[in-house]
Parts: C-alpha cells; structure tokens; sequence
C-alpha cells in the first residue's frame, strides 16, 4: 500500500542522514512537502534534499539545534509563514555519548538528555499551538529498542529515549480531544552507517538475537513512520510501535 500524504507538510528533526534521511524520503515520495533540520553537517543534508528534488518531492533543509528551544520555535514559526500549515511532525534527531556508568562523565549524561528528550519537548511545544488550532495533527517521536530493554555503557540513551516514550503517551491524552495523535517508533537494530562497522562475527551474533534473522533497514522504519502519519493510522495514538525483527 502506498500512503497518501498529499497536501501535507511535515516536518523532521535530525534528517540529515540514516534513519531521518530515509524518513524524509519516504515522506516526500507518499506526496508531503518537507522541511528537515540538521546539526551540523551541511553535506549529507545537501545531499538529502537533492535526493528528493531529484525524484520530484518538495524538500528544505533547515541548519538548527533542537536542544534549543527559541531555534525550535523559529523553525516552526518561519515554516508556517512559507508553508501555511504544519500536519506532521517528526522528531528524530538524536546523539549518543556510550560509556560504562562508572566513567560516565556528567555531561555526557545531560547532553544526551537534552537533544533526545528535551529536544523533542521542544518541538512538541512549538507545534502544538498550531496544531490545536487546526485540530488536526500527527507527531510521530523516534525512540529505541535500548528503552525497553536498556543495554550496558548507554544509561544515559536509554533514559532519554524511556523519557520520550513516556512523554508520547502523556502528550496522547492531552491531545487527543484536538484530534492530533501522538505515538513513537522503536527501531531495533538499523543499518546505518553506525553498523556498517561491524564485523562478520559481530553480525552474526547480533542476528542470532533478533527472530528474523536480519538487521532491519532504514525504510523499515520510514515506512512504519508513513503509516502513523496517514489517514490509515488516524486512530492510533499514545503507541510505542516496536519496529525491531522481534529483537526484545
């Protein structure tokens, strides 16, 4: 089934690569028009939007920090001024800082905790007003297998993304009567440039994990994000989709 997003305009944190550009992508290809943010690498986000434009979608990338919260409410702001509306949100964008808890420096925690969960916040702040105006919306949060099943050297991950999952459900309930659902996707193990690393032995083993057998991909998650945000998952809202082989 392909998804019908046409007249849509969505908006994804973190879109730059991996996961977020295959979102963007995905997006774009079901007919929204889509605005992506990005840290710091200005290349692979050239890249992104000319990968889109290049299969005829509308795409804008936009440099920003999420953890911000003024550069959060002026990418929204200044997207409903060119765009006129706001229908699907996305927020992606995330960092990691592994290490034991015992070395763990402080930090590391808090900036892991302010991109993932505050970061997300963020931008869940700054859509809502027009949101709830329109009383229509979908706010789609990526979280992570690791919150649910946690995993050694990532506390600080694994709380902000346990923190996201728990955000999405209270946002579901505040919501809801405005007629915007709210819910998260929790990839497992992704291919992404952070596993194309790993060796043959560390892939075998990994799979040996996961029921399927396999690493999912990036459109494994795109298209999960594609459901959530159509008129076919209209009455989904305050879920964790797990989109992980089975792993956990």
């Amino acid at each position: 089934m392909k998804f019908n997003l046409e007249n849509k305009v969505a908006l994804v944190t973190g879109g730059s690569r991996g996961i977020g550009r295959s979102i963007c992508t995905e997006l774009a290809r079901a007919g929204a028009a889509v605005v992506f943010s990005y840290r710091s690498n200005a290349s692979a986000a050239e890249q992104t939007q000319k990968d889109i434009e290049r299969a005829g979608g509308i795409c804008r990338a936009v440099e920003g920090d999420v953890a911000d919260l003024g550069a959060a409410e002026t990418l929204v702001g200044e997207l409903i001024r060119d765009y006129g509306r706001l229908d699907i949100l996305v927020n992606n964008a995330g960092v990691t800082r592994d290490q034991l808890l015992a070395r763990m420096k402080p930090e590391d925690f808090d900036a892991v905790i302010q991109t993932n969960l505050r970061g997300t916040w963020n931008l869940c702040r700054a859509v809502v007003r027009p949101m709830m105006k329109a009383r229509a919306g979908r706010i789609i949060n990526i979280s992570s297998v690791v919150a649910q099943m946690g995993n050694a050297g990532q506390s600080n991950y694994a709380a902000s993304k346990g923190g996201v999952e728990a955000l999405t459900r209270a946002l579901s309930r505040e919501l809801g009567s405005r007629q915007i659902t709210v819910n998260a996707i929790a990839p497992g193990m992704i291919e992404t440039e952070m596993t194309a690393g790993m060796t043959a032995d560390q892939r075998a083993l990994l799979g040996a994990q996961i029921p399927l057998g396999r690493l999912g991909t990036v459109e494994d998650v795109a298209h999960a994000v594609c459901f959530l945000a159509s008129n076919e998952g209209s009455y989904i809202t305050g879920q964790v989709l797990a989109v992980n082989g089975g792993l956990g």
